[in-house]
């Protein structure tokens, strides 16, 4: 498999990534209609890019859209719904990797109450600005929007009850220390329940070779079984990834996900792709060591 580190340094991936999603994020504020990982303005726009409604659409149903601000939907470029599938419970702290306009933070704020509390963290401004202009508009009180790097969260230890994310991780050059970090901030017991974009089998090296795709969608993404291991091996337990939504080539074609090396690549190995490239929710979970009785079953101690 091509290592997209060995194509571009891990700053060279964060800036492209941080340059397309400040563009979206100015999209919205601007009043330019739906955000866009190309940074194109304009109503029509999450059509054109992303993947348009093949990946980002129809993931939140009406009432869950009537309890946020409209430009958190339209800021929305995820994949999945995390929130309806983490089981969130009133009480608990929850932490929203890459949380960009704030639509998953305001949704989790909902449903752990007033007596739980919602972190969103992301590095870009725009994103920032728009998540705490909807947080204003929303009125939420338990929600904090934090700058960072999801490779380093400004979170202490066993910190966070569920860790989320929406399709943010498969943007990362370094996984490893996502996971890595997303231990260390869950409590013992805690719970990993994030969407992103995962593979089943290899993907071309002309798509994991194109930027473009790399920042809007599906070069990053990690293959299901790696994706299973790695998180085994930043020490997390009775992991599975659910398939939520399956793409098919022509779903990406013509979109930010479809750059020129990927319009060029035999018409056998885009079929080899249809459904092989997907919305997954990913689960995972911290031991819990709270009741441990002896070294044998203290793990990750």
């Amino acid at each position: 498999m091509t290592d997209i580190i060995t194509l571009t340094g891990r700053e060279d991936v964060r800036e492209i990534v941080r340059q397309k999603y400040g563009e979206a994020a100015l999209t919205v504020l601007n009043g330019q209609g739906a955000a866009c990982c190309g940074g194109n303005a304009g109503g029509g726009a999450s059509d054109s890019c992303c993947g348009g409604e093949a990946i980002t659409g129809n993931l939140y149903d009406r009432t869950e859209a009537g309890q946020i601000p409209e430009a958190a939907l339209l800021a929305s470029l995820g994949c999945g719904n995390p929130t309806a599938l983490a089981q969130l419970a009133e009480g608990e702290i929850v932490l929203d990797l890459g949380s960009g306009g704030g639509i998953d933070v305001l949704l989790s704020a909902r449903r752990v109450g007033p007596s739980g509390f919602a972190y969103g963290l992301d590095m870009t401004d725009e994103m920032l600005a728009l998540a705490e202009k909807n947080k204003a508009e929303a009125g939420a009180k338990n929600v904090a929007f934090v700058k960072g790097h999801i490779e380093s969260i400004p979170l202490p230890d066993s910190s966070v009850h569920v860790i989320i994310s929406n399709c943010v991780i498969n943007l990362s050059a370094d996984k490893d220390q996502v996971l890595r970090e997303a231990f260390r901030v869950l409590k013992p017991g805690g719970r990993f329940a994030v969407s992103d974009v995962v593979v089943e089998g290899d993907l071309p090296d002309a798509v994991r070779g194109d930027m473009e795709s790399y920042v809007g969608c599906v070069a990053g993404a990690l293959e299901v079984n790696d994706y299973l291991a790695r998180l085994e091996k930043a020490g997390f337990v009775d992991a599975s990834i659910e398939p939520t939504r399956r793409y098919l080539f022509s779903d990406l074609e013509g979109t930010a996900c479809s750059a020129e090396n990927i319009a060029t690549l035999p018409a056998e190995q885009k079929a080899a792709l249809d459904g092989k490239v997907m919305g997954a929710f990913i689960r995972a979970s911290k031991p819990d060591t709270s009741s441990c009785c002896g070294p044998s079953c203290c793990v990750g101690d």
